[in-house]
This record gives C-alpha cells, structure tokens and sequence, in this order.
C-alpha cells in the first residue's frame, strides 16, 4: 500500500519539470520507492499552482492541501520563520506531508525526510521537498 506522502513548498511558477526533478533525487537519495508515493500535499495557495497541477495529473497522484491555521499547528522540525509573512505558516512542506500521512490513519507518522530545496540554475524559482510516512503500530 502507498504509505508515502511529498509535501511541497515551492515558489509561484514552478515547472512540474523541476518538481519531479526534485522528488525523484531525493527519493534516489534517500533509497525510497517512487511507486509507494500516496499523494501529493501543500498548503491551499498552491491548489491551483500549475506546475503542482501539471505533476499530479502526469503521475495520477491525488492533491491534498491545507490551510495556514492547520500547518501552523503541526510540530516540524526545521520551522522557517520567514515564509510566516508571506504564507501565513512556517511550515509548508514537513507539515503538510506529516498532515496529509497521518489523515488516513491513525498508525505513527514518520517524517523521513526534512525538507530539501532544489532550484535549477536554468530555471527562476525554488522547490521545497519533505516526505512524511504512515506506520502501521503493532497490536
């Protein structure tokens, strides 16, 4: 069963091109399998992103996003004060993949990777990737 999910943070037209860049180096990196990806997750302001969009359709992966309040209330562990003044939150890409993993059970969530960010020099513009994964607790 799919048990991964990406969170992404990533900056106003981004190409699908460079987020599957990223997801795929840090799923090669971090010796994850691509197949197990259960979805994809953000925060609301991204729900129409084109790239975002672009991706998810290519990969037939579902979208869930959340909004600021509910990000915000999710502990991470590279919170980046900055962003706060322009989404409304700390954290996009660890809370939203911890939120949307721990939505679909009630099993140990596992943040396996903390956020990375990726830009290609010929391209404008940043991608914030994390991966969060739901665990099965033993009865």
């Amino acid at each position: 069963m799919a048990s991964l999910w990406v969170g992404i943070g990533c900056q106003k037209g981004i190409s699908q091109q460079l987020i599957n860049l990223a997801i795929k180096k840090v799923f090669q990196e971090y010796q994850l399998v691509y197949n197990e990806i259960a979805g994809i997750a953000t925060i609301d302001k991204k729900a129409s992103e084109i790239g975002l969009v672009e991706f998810c359709d290519l990969e037939k992966l579902p979208l869930k996003t959340f909004s600021a309040e509910i990000l915000n209330n999710v502990f991470v562990p590279n919170p980046n004060h900055i962003i706060t003044k322009l989404v409304g939150t700390y954290s996009v890409a660890e809370a939203s993949a911890i939120l949307a993993a721990s939505e679909i059970t009630s099993a140990e969530i596992t943040l396996l990777v903390p956020k990375q960010i990726f830009r290609l020099p010929a391209e404008g513009g940043s991608v914030t990737i994390a991966v969060a994964k739901s665990q099965k607790v033993r009865d």
